[in-house]
């Protein structure tokens, strides 16, 4: 199996100086926010999009030129940053308790001051960007806050009266989490200096990447075993129809249908309708062509790869397309 450390290895000096780079502009005087930014960045999870950022960059760098510098590192944190404050305020709508295995700010210090430190970061990292008068890379990423936001107010509405499609689906997730892998790839290649066509190309493959790694979250949610850092079949209890359930719902007849929505109104209090939905998806195959669909953005993405020569950052970048595939997290 392809692990992120080997992904990482062609730019795993860089990784640190980004770290690095982080940590400095988000050190804060006030002991008690100190504290707070310090255990939210402590735990920022896979750092799928900043190491997408920097191999795009490095992918794109100029024949000759190292390609990953301060420009690329503001980039990388402008994505991250804006992907932490988002789970923040995610985990504060859903009431989770939990993020990665960990207390969530919400748990720890109260929904209200969570919010108030994911504001606080998006806050901080706009400053940040403006100062640093990087307008390009910011302008390129700044209008992924207000499509996580779109992404978010459709899946709760979708959720709330437990309707959706395909379509709508798509649509959620892109703007939930693809966007930002797409921004992630696109800006990577932006503040390498790559041309209009390229960061483009780019855009697309970390769109197709991204419309993946949604697709196996919510395989994930549905798998027994899984080591996500949430409780299993977490969506079922927040009645969300992700593509494992809706693909089941698509094929069923009128009475059927019903009756899985029956089951999924009632997951929030009876771990029994949990039990016989994640059994239905299991049984009935839903796993299996949800797979299939994630799959296919795959391969879009990897032949968006072909453009560039063969080499160490493009295999980590394929590498990193399997990945997402055979992870179980």
């Amino acid at each position: 199996m392809v692990t992120l450390d080997a992904i990482r290895g062609p730019v795993a000096q860089e990784l640190e100086e980004f770290d690095a780079f982080v940590r400095r502009n988000f050190k804060v005087e006030n002991e008690l926010l100190s504290g707070m930014v310090d255990y939210i960045l402590s735990s920022r999870g896979k750092g799928v999009r900043p190491l997408l950022v920097l191999l795009s960059a490095a992918l794109n760098a100029p024949a000759g030129g190292r390609g990953i510098g301060q420009r690329t590192y503001l980039a990388a944190m402008l994505v991250e940053i804006i992907h932490t404050a988002s789970l923040i305020h995610d985990d504060v709508i859903d009431e989770a308790d939990t993020r990665r295995g960990r207390a969530s700010a919400n748990a720890k210090w109260q929904s209200r001051n969570a919010v108030v430190l994911g504001d606080y970061l998006l806050a901080r990292n706009m400053e940040l960007g403006m100062r640093s008068g990087q307008y390009d890379l910011v302008s390129y990423v700044i209008a992924s806050i207000a499509t996580l936001c779109e992404g978010e107010l459709l899946q709760s509405d979708r959720a709330e009266r437990m309707e959706i499609t395909r379509d709508a689906y798509l649509e959620i997730i892109y703007k939930k989490t693809a966007s930002l892998l797409g921004i992630s790839a696109g800006v990577g290649a932006l503040s390498a200096g790559a041309n209009r066509e390229q960061v483009a190309r780019m855009r697309r493959f970390g769109d197709a990447l991204g419309m993946a790694f949604q697709i196996q979250d919510d395989i994930l949610d549905f798998t027994r075993g899984a080591e996500t850092g949430k409780p299993s079949n977490n969506d079922l209890r927040e009645h969300k129809i992700t593509l494992p359930l809706l693909l089941l719902l698509d094929r069923a007849d009128a009475a059927r249908r019903d009756e899985l929505l029956a089951l999924l109104a009632r997951c929030r209090e009876d771990e029994a309708a949990v039990d016989a939905l994640q059994q239905a998806v299991e049984e009935q195959g839903g796993l299996q062509e949800a797979s299939k669909v994630m799959q296919s953005y795959l391969q879009r993405a990897t032949a968006l790869l072909a453009e560039w020569p063969d080499g160490p950052i493009r295999s980590a970048l394929v590498n990193l397309c399997a990945y997402v595939a055979e992870r179980n997290r």
